[in-house]
C-alpha cells in the first residue's frame, strides 16, 4: 500500500488534489531528478489492487465495467440512425475528447461509415487553445451545449469526463441526462472513488456532483449509467490532472473505442483478455518512454533554462502529435501563472484537417494562430540562441517538410530539438539531416500493431514527454513549491478553494483567515474592495500571512526574489526559527 492510501495521510482531500509522497522533493530536483520523479508518478497508474482500498484501472471490477461500455458503443456502431455519441469536458479533459472524437470519426470517415461521435468543452473550441477556466462553474450551459449537439438524436450515449468528480459543467450534463432515461445513457470519467465526489451545492441547482454520482450508481446496476473511476494516484503536481488525469482518460476512452469497433467491424468479441492487453500495452508504452530519461531530462534542462532567463520554447508539431504539443501549452497558462508566449505550439497545416467544431480561430488574435507560418511570421523572427524549439513527429509525417523547417529554424537560432516516433523496420536514413541540424534528437522505436494502435502509442508517449518538459521547466524557474502550484491563476471555484488550501496547508492559519488573505491578494488591497484586479494572488496571499506583510510588502519581495519556490520558502524558514 501506498503512503497516500493510508487513512490519515491528508484525509480531507480527495484522491486527485492529494499531494503525492513521490515528488515532495521535486522542486529541489534537478532535470533528470524530475524525469525519474515523474516516471514513478507514471508508472502508479497501472500498480496492482493488492492491499490498495481503491478500484484500480487494470482491476477486474473496472475491465469489465468498459467491457459493457463498449458494449453499448458497438450497438450504436452498428446502427447509427438517430443515435449519437458524446464526449464532454473541461480543460484537459475536453481538449481530450476532440482529440479522441476526432480521431474515431475520421477512422469511421476511413470506412465509408457514418461518423457517430461528437465532442463539448466548456468554453467552446476557443479553450482547446488557451485557458477558458470560467465556464466550468456553468451547469446551465454544459447542459444547453449538450442539448444543442444531441438535438433530433433518439438515442445518446454521453460520456462526461471529470477528472475529480467536481466540474458543474459536467454536473449539470449528467443531471440532464439522467432526466430522459429513454434517449440518454450517462456515463461519468473520473479518478476518485464516488464518495469522494464534490459535495458543496452547486450555485443556481439543486443537486451536488456527489448528488448526482449516486443517482448515476443506482441506474448502473441494471446497465442505464456508467461510472469509470478507477484511481491512478495523486498528480505528480498536486491537482495538475492533465498529467496522470489526461494521460488515463486518453488510455481508457481509446480501450473502449477500439474495442467496441472491432467488434462492430471485424467480428471481434470484446473480451476481459482483450481489453486487459490493450491496457497493457499502454503500460509498455510509459516505459518505453521513460526509457529514454535522460534524452528527456536533457530537453526539460533546455526548457527550464529558457525560461528561467526569460525566453521561450515553442513546439512545431504535425499531425495528431501536433494536437498533444497544442494541449501541453495551453495548460502551461492556467497551472503555472504563465504567459502564452512562454510555451507555445503550432501545427503543420494549422486548421486545416483539425475537424474542430468552429474551424479556424487564427482571426481571434495571435495566440490562436497555430499554423507553421504563423510561427515563421510572428514568432521565429524575435528567437535566439537562448530560446528552444521542439520538432515533433513521426516517421509517417512528411519528413522532408520537418527538415525544411528545421533548415528554416537554423537560419535564425541554434537550440533547435526533435523527438520522433517510428515504427520498427522503418528506414531512418532520411532523419541524417534532421539529425545534423538538431542539438538533440530523441527517436523513439516501436513494435508494428494495428497502424492506429501504433499511433494512439505514439500519442500517449509524446503526451508524457511534453508533460515532462513543460513541468519540469516550470519547476526549475521556480514556479513549485514543493509539489504544489504556486502561481497558479484562480479562475473558477475548483481553483479558488485549491488556492485556500494550499495556502491554509503552508500557513497554518485558519481557513477563515486563509479565505480572506486569497480575497485581499485578489482584490490587491488590505481593506477588501468590490474591484478585481488579478496578480499572483496564492504567492502574495501566503507571503502576507506568513510575514505579516502588507500586500505592497509581499509583492515588494516577489520583486526582489522573483522565484516564487524561494519567496516562499524564504518566508517559511523565518516563521519557523
Amino acid at each position: 500500500m501506498h503512503e497516500w492510501e493510508l487513512p490519515d495521510y491528508e484525509p480531507s482531500l480527495p484522491v486527485s488534489e492529494k499531494s503525492n509522497p513521490l515528488t515532495r522533493d521535486i522542486d529541489r530536483a534537478p532535470a533528470d531528478g524530475i524525469v525519474r520523479m515523474l516516471q514513478s508518478c507514471d508508472a502508479e497508474m497501472f500498480r496492482g489492487e493488492t492491499g490498495s482500498t481503491y478500484q484500480m484501472l487494470l482491476g477486474d471490477e473496472m475491465v469489465k465495467t468498459m467491457m459493457e461500455l463498449a458494449g453499448k458503443v458497438e450497438l450504436i456502431l452498428k446502427e447509427p440512425q438517430d443515435s449519437i455519441i458524446v464526449l464532454s469536458g473541461c480543460g484537459t479533459s475536453g481538449r481530450l475528447a476532440f482529440l479522441v472524437a476526432s480521431s474515431f470519426n475520421r477512422a469511421l470517415k476511413e470506412m465509408r461509415r457514418s461518423e457517430v461521435y461528437s465532442y463539448i468543452i466548456a468554453g467552446g473550441d476557443r479553450a482547446l487553445f488557451s485557458s477558458q477556466e470560467a465556464p466550468e462553474d456553468d451547469p446551465q450551459l454544459g447542459m444547453l451545449s449538450l442539448k444543442k449537439v444531441c438535438e433530433g438524436k433518439k438515442r445518446v450515449l454521453f460520456i462526461g469526463i471529470s477528472c475529480g468528480l467536481s466540474a458543474p459543467f459536467v454536473a449539470g450534463q449528467l443531471d440532464f441526462c439522467l432526466q430522459q432515461p429513454d434517449v440518454y445513457t450517462p456515463v461519468l470519467l473520473g479518478f476518485n472513488p464516488a464518495h469522494q465526489a464534490r459535495n458543496e451545492l452547486i450555485p443556481g441547482c439543486t443537486f451536488t456532483f456527489l448528488s448526482v454520482v449516486r443517482r448515476m450508481q443506482a441506474l448502473a446496476k441494471s446497465g442505464k449509467s456508467f461510472l469509470i473511476n478507477p484511481s491512478v494516484g495523486p498528480e505528480a503536481i498536486s491537482g495538475s490532472s492533465r498529467m496522470k488525469g489526461g494521460s488515463a482518460t486518453k488510455m481508457l476512452l481509446e480501450v473502449i473505442l477500439c474495442a467496441a469497433h472491432a467488434a462492430a467491424f471485424s467480428r471481434a468479441y470484446i473480451t476481459h483478455q482483450g481489453v486487459l492487453q490493450h491496457l497493457r500495452a499502454y503500460e509498455q508504452t510509459v516505459e518505453v518512454t521513460y526509457s529514454h530519461r535522460d534524452a528527456v531530462a536533457a530537453l526539460v534542462a533546455a526548457a527550464g533554462k529558457s525560461l528561467l532567463c526569460g525566453k521561450h520554447v515553442c513546439y512545431l508539431g504535425w499531425g495528431s502529435l501536433a494536437v498533444l504539443a497544442l494541449i501541453d501549452a495551453s495548460e502551461c497558462e492556467p497551472t503555472f501563472g504563465a504567459a502564452y508566449e512562454d510555451i507555445q505550439a503550432f501545427r503543420s497545416g494549422g486548421y486545416r484537417g483539425l475537424d474542430n467544431n468552429e474551424g479556424s480561430l487564427a482571426w481571434q488574435g495571435a495566440q490562436f494562430g497555430i499554423a507553421h507560418e504563423d510561427f515563421v511570421r510572428g514568432v521565429l523572427p524575435t528567437l535566439d540562441d537562448q530560446d528552444t524549439v521542439v520538432l515533433v513527429y513521426a516517421q509517417s509525417d512528411d519528413v522532408k517538410e520537418v527538415a525544411d523547417v528545421a533548415r528554416t529554424v537554423r537560419q535564425k537560432m541554434s537550440n533547435l530539438h526533435a523527438v520522433h516516433h517510428r515504427a520498427d523496420g522503418d528506414d531512418h536514413t532520411s532523419q541524417d539531416e534532421i539529425k545534423g541540424l538538431c542539438v538533440s534528437t530523441l527517436t523513439i522505436s516501436w513494435p508494428s500493431p494495428s497502424s492506429r494502435n501504433l499511433l494512439h502509442m505514439w500519442e500517449l508517449s509524446t503526451k508524457l514527454l511534453l508533460n515532462a518538459v513543460s513541468t519540469g521547466a516550470h519547476v526549475l524557474k521556480g514556479k513549485i513549491y514543493q509539489n504544489h502550484m504556486m502561481d497558479v491563476q484562480v479562475t473558477n471555484s475548483k481553483l479558488y478553494r485549491r488556492a485556500i488550501r494550499l495556502i491554509q496547508k503552508l500557513s497554518s492559519h485558519p481557513e477563515c483567515r486563509c479565505q480572506e488573505a486569497l480575497l485581499k491578494a485578489i482584490y490587491q488591497v488590505d481593506l477588501l474592495t468590490e474591484d478585481m484586479t488579478g496578480g499572483q494572488v496564492v504567492p502574495l496571499a501566503l507571503l502576507s500571512l506568513l510575514t505579516g506583510f502588507s500586500l505592497k510588502e509581499a509583492e515588494s519581495c516577489l520583486e526582489l526574489q522573483p522565484i516564487i519556490r524561494d519567496a516562499v520558502g524564504a518566508a517559511m524558514s523565518k516563521t519557523l526559527v
